[in-house]
């Protein structure tokens, strides 16, 4: 099955003195506490942002509508943390004032007017905005991307509606939003599928989880085949890096192209998993011919073809040297699988991304019937 740019949109300045110093020297210096004001942070990646700046000293406000996960962080382990209730499109009383961040990290921005609302109130009060956005923000997949690749752009700029086709769209205009409001102090981060424990989507917690089931896996394409994500803790540290190297511009963060493999992934899956399993590899025109869709049913994967020949090839040089790392691919996946046991039954029952079991034993023996005829026809 053919996969839309749709499907895939839906699933889914550094200061030159201190670039100039090797990784290693930057870490030695440990950055003075900040204020830091995080608008959202009790969804995914908001709360491990909030972990390690707590770990780093730093003193932390929360401006959300207190819907998500709202006792987050309720009780007395978290009474340094502050928290503040309104909402970014009608009440943002609780931040007006004379009040002042060092940054301010928008981890909720979908609709540049809801950017340009709270960077125009801020803008006064604090040193640095860091934007959340996207890899989809780039107008073309057949190609590697870099930051200065071409962006998506809408017919109507003035739409509000978030949609596969708009979302690239929206979260670019949500960038231009915060440059115009504070020019030269703005940071953009670019991710591109982020997993790891607290992750809601499934799309990278299909494959551990899978191979928990045991049994015969369903792979897609090749073990080489490329793929890209990244550790929401690497990219809530990198996050932070940019507050405290005062890191303004431009930066995908996302696993080094060429790194990960779908092989690498179902390889880790099998080692984190209790139950004993084999993986199949199947072609893709193989499941392109019996609707098994890239992304969703098979998650994170795309054939790096056509109009996706650039997938899993962003480059991420440039938050490499600012400080972009890693952590082992083997700690992602068994920490995401840990995170998955702890969900209810119920839960894990109606997993959100991955082929159904019933459909992925339909192709694989489908899959076999053919390769089966193709021997005795060799005979």
């Amino acid at each position: 099955m053919k996969t839309s740019r749709r499907d895939f949109l839906a699933a889914g300045a550094a200061g030159a003195g201190l670039l100039a110093l090797p990784s290693f020297a930057r870490s030695l210096r440990k950055p003075a506490p900040l204020k830091l004001l995080v608008l959202g942070g009790t969804g995914f990646l908001g709360p491990h942002f909030v972990e390690i700046a707590r770990k780093h000293g730093h003193t932390l406000t929360l401006f959300n509508r207190g819907k998500t996960n709202p006792g987050k962080f309720s009780g007395e382990q978290f009474s340094d943390i502050e928290q503040l209730h309104g909402d970014r499109k009608t009440d943002m009383k609780a931040l007006e004032g004379e009040r002042r961040w060092d940054a301010v990290l928008d981890t909720s921005a979908y609709l540049p007017a809801d950017v340009t609302r709270s960077a125009n109130l801020l803008a006064p009060r604090v040193k640095q905005y860091v934007l959340v956005s996207t890899i989809s923000v780039y107008a073309k997949n057949d190609v590697p991307s870099d930051e200065n690749s071409p962006l998506a752009v809408l017919a109507d700029p003035d739409i509000t509606e978030v949609t596969g086709e708009t979302y690239g769209g929206l979260k670019a205009l949500c960038e231009q939003a915060a440059e115009r409001e504070l020019p030269k102090r703005t940071t953009v981060v670019r991710p591109g599928l982020i997993v790891g424990p607290g992750d809601t989507t499934d799309r990278f917690t299909y494959w551990p989880a899978r191979a928990d089931r045991g049994g015969e896996i369903l792979a897609p394409g090749s073990a080489q085949d490329p793929t890209q994500f990244i550790d929401v803790r690497d990219l809530a540290a990198f996050l932070l890096a940019t507050i405290e190297h005062g890191h303004f511009g431009t930066y995908n963060a996302d696993a080094a192209p060429g790194a990960l493999t779908m092989g690498a992934v179902l390889a880790e899956s099998q080692r984190a998993a209790k139950a004993k399993s084999t993986v199949t590899w199947v072609p893709a025109d193989f499941l392109e011919a019996h609707k098994v869709s890239p992304w969703q049913d098979m998650p994170a994967w795309i054939p790096a073809r056509g109009e996706y020949a650039g997938f899993g090839r962003t480059s991420v040089a440039k938050a490499r040297a600012a400080g972009l790392s890693y952590r082992p691919l083997r700690e992602t996946v068994r920490d995401t699988l840990a995170y998955w046991h702890g969900l209810p039954a119920e839960r894990r029952s109606k997993p959100k991304a991955g082929i159904a079991p019933q459909r992925e034993a339909e192709v694989l023996q489908a899959w076999h019937a053919g390769a089966d005829a193709g021997k005795g026809q060799e005979k």
